[in-house]
């Protein structure tokens, strides 16, 4: 059922039928537009965003028909640290008689424009997106629709006005890096992420900051960027011993990266912690059944996703406080570190 005029309330500075007839078009193409309809031609369909956006255009949640739906997406899910996240949105979806849907969207960092159109035609209670970041225009459609949503470990820097979870990444780096310095490890390489998002660019910072507090330069050739998953961190871990003085010891930035150096040493013919240390990050459940049990940074990934899905409800009661929650980390020391070989 389409909206009618009777939906002609003040929302923002503009109504329904005000948009109409600036944009020379009936009210229910216009309503079609909001609920993603296809049936619009694209010119058309550019024209009422634009009018939206320029007229702050806000949807009452009184006017929408929700569906008892969380979004979630991700750009990739093909990892147990995908399934964490996914059983953290569950716990509180489901505490509040909401089902989840789940999105890959199949691009970078942001989604594609087929999966904006997905969403307004299902109208969720709110969307959570995890290493995203979100084109303004899309922000547009989602405020002015009245779709709230909350972003897990953003891509960049988000803007003040989007709500955002993540953890201490710096202080996780840092207590990874200065937990092998303790062991006497001094040549400590490093295989991060992408050196495009702040959760990797966040842990690499720690790293340096953790040799100059003790003292110790970092080597360039000891930086790695990785993609956070096996192959990537298997293949950066055969550069990194390949080098003419290797590393004793070796920080990767997540579970996964470090069982593939871990398959990397083995190659190699180095034992793990015999002859080479290594951590990795998020402790995952893989990681203590690794061989040897990986020593590792726990980041509270099921809590983030819980506390993303609250963010959510709180949006729309309209009673959130804060737009960035960041939750703390921890060492978790297990097997695969220990001192350097003399």
């Amino acid at each position: 059922m389409l909206l009618t005029m009777r939906d002609d309330e003040e929302l923002g500075r503009i109504t329904l039928a005000q948009v109409a007839e600036k944009a020379g078009v009936s009210i229910s193409t216009v309503s079609k537009v909001l609920n993603g309809r296809q049936d619009v031609a694209a010119p058309t369909r550019v024209k009422v965003e634009r009018l939206l956006e320029t007229h702050a255009y806000r949807r009452t949640t009184r006017a929408a028909r929700e569906a008892p739906l969380i979004e979630l997406v991700f750009h990739e899910l093909d990892s147990n640290w995908a399934m964490e996240l996914i059983r953290g949105v569950e716990n509180v979806a489901k505490a509040h008689q909401a089902s989840v849907v789940l999105t890959e969207s199949g691009t970078r960092h942001a989604p594609g424009p087929e999966w904006i159109e997905g969403v307004l035609q299902r109208r969720p209670l709110g969307v959570v997106l995890v290493f995203s970041a979100l084109p303004a225009e899309v922000k547009q459609q989602l405020h002015s629709r009245a779709i709230p949503f909350v972003i897990i470990d953003p891509a960049g820097d988000p803007d003040p006005d989007v709500p955002s979870v993540g953890s201490a990444n710096w202080s996780g780096g840092v207590a990874a890096t200065r937990h092998l310095i303790e062991s006497g490890h001094r040549r400590i390489g490093i295989i991060t992420g992408p050196d495009d998002m702040l959760c990797s660019l966040a842990r690499l910072d720690g790293y340096r900051s953790a040799m100059s507090m003790a003292g110790l330069e970092t080597d360039p050739a000891l930086v790695q960027y990785g993609d956070f998953h096996v192959e990537g961190g298997y293949d950066r871990a055969m550069k990194l011993l390949a080098l003419p003085e290797r590393p004793t010891a070796v920080f990767a930035g997540s579970d996964l990266q470090a069982l593939g150096t871990l398959e990397a040493a083995r190659v190699s013919g180095l034992r793990v912690p015999h002859d080479l240390s290594v951590v990795g990050y998020d402790d995952v459940p893989v990681a203590r059944w690794s061989s040897p049990a990986l020593t590792t940074v726990h980041q509270p990934l099921r809590q983030m996703a819980e506390e993303a899905v609250h963010m959510l409800l709180r949006l729309r009661a309209q009673e959130l406080v804060t737009t960035r929650l960041e939750l703390a980390t921890s060492l978790i020391v297990r097997k695969s570190t220990a001192p350097p070989p003399e």
